[in-house]
């Protein structure tokens, strides 16, 4: 299928979501509203009693329910007061205790990891803080008296990265160990993204559709030019996998140039037809920082076909959830044109209901 061809059918948003029966498109294109329910959310709940300031604070789920923990880690990481981790285990760190914050984070809110380290938390008499739309963590913290900030049910986890990130997000702002974020100017940034990357906007004039075009029956890296970038990269990884049904691998700078990039030295070897990169960046970071990926570039470009995309924004909350849904329509135009429904999971089903069987 040459690009022309491509190109017909993704400006087609009946051929887009002709198997989309879960609507996962319409809940992208809705992510910015998403932002604003979960804000409105966020600044009524209760939040704990206990020290006015922990000791650090971690977020503890996995998949979706954890991502919006590393969008948060990048927050604390940049202007934070205390240390932030996302823990997606069991069990919570040996430190934990009567000085951290814990966000217990389950979308379902039935999440056996994360109902295990809400109790491992609960035993160690850190202050919790529970994010989700019900379930049984839900039913534990009511009956232990920990705050709880409800989020609306019914969609894929990984769709609903707003929900999961601005609770927290927004209960640390309050709790003043991050600076505030002005939320008007950060939904009007997102509207804009999704009128500039939906399926009206013809391929010609939309970034998104290309790149899945260039994706299209190929193997792609995910490379984040600096730390947050590579939260995003990783993220743009599990909607590629989840949504397209696909392989990708994502990396991060300068991490990657002190192992992986021997790797490539005989990629060309390992059956791959074509290789295809895409660099994650903000436009802005260090001389040292550009000057690793155009050597990076130059010494693959044999193997693997570049393209950058750019973030657009001002604040880094902004850019962050940009980059994050720029690649959210790229992963839905793939999974279109890979003939694929973007929602099944009938593969992580079929391990849960084994895992189940596992006392």
């Amino acid at each position: 299928m040459n690009t022309e061809n491509i190109a017909a059918l993704l400006d087609s948003e009946e051929y887009v979501v002709r198997l989309d029966p879960k609507g996962m498109y319409a809940l992208t294109r809705d992510f910015p509203n998403q932002i604003r329910s979960a804000i409105s959310i966020a600044e009524s709940a209760a939040l704990p009693s206990g020290p006015a300031k922990p000791d650090h604070v971690i977020l503890t789920g996995l998949g979706g329910s954890a991502a919006g923990g590393d969008f948060v880690r990048a927050l604390f990481e940049a202007a934070g007061s205390v240390p932030f981790l996302v823990n997606r285990d069991y069990f919570l760190p040996a430190y934990a205790g009567s000085g951290s914050l814990v966000f217990a984070c389950s979308y379902s809110g039935n999440t056996e990891e994360t109902i295990s380290a809400y109790l491992d938390a609960r035993k160690k008499g850190a202050s919790i803080i529970v994010v989700t739309s019900g379930g049984k963590l839900a039913e534990m913290a009511r009956q232990d008296g920990f705050p709880i900030i409800q989020i609306p049910s019914g969609q894929p986890p990984r769709t609903a990265l707003g929900y999961l990130l601005m609770p927290v997000a927004v209960a640390c702002m309050r709790l003043q160990l991050i600076p505030n974020e002005d939320s008007e100017a950060l939904i009007a940034h997102l509207k804009t993204c999704v009128d500039t990357w939906s399926a009206n906007i013809p391929f010609s004039q939309n970034p998104t559709k290309k790149l899945a075009e260039a994706h299209f029956k190929k193997i792609s890296v995910i490379y984040g030019l600096g730390s947050w970038q590579g939260l995003v990269a990783n993220r743009w990884k599990g909607q590629i996998n989840e949504n397209a049904k696909v392989l990708t691998f994502a990396n991060i700078y300068p991490e990657l140039n002190h192992n992986e990039i021997l790797g490539w030295v005989k990629a060309n070897e390992q059956g791959v037809a074509q290789w295809v990169g895409i660099l994650l960046s903000d436009g802005h970071e260090s001389a040292k920082m550009q000057k690793r990926a155009e050597v990076t570039q130059k010494l693959t470009e044999q193997i693997c076909e570049w393209h950058t995309v750019v973030t657009p924004g001002e604040t880094l909350l902004q850019k962050m959830l940009a980059l994050a849904l720029y690649g959210d329509f790229v992963s839905l135009y793939l999974a279109a044109l890979n003939h694929v429904d973007p929602e099944n999971i009938d593969w992580i089903n079929i391990l849960k209901a084994e895992l189940s069987q596992v006392s």
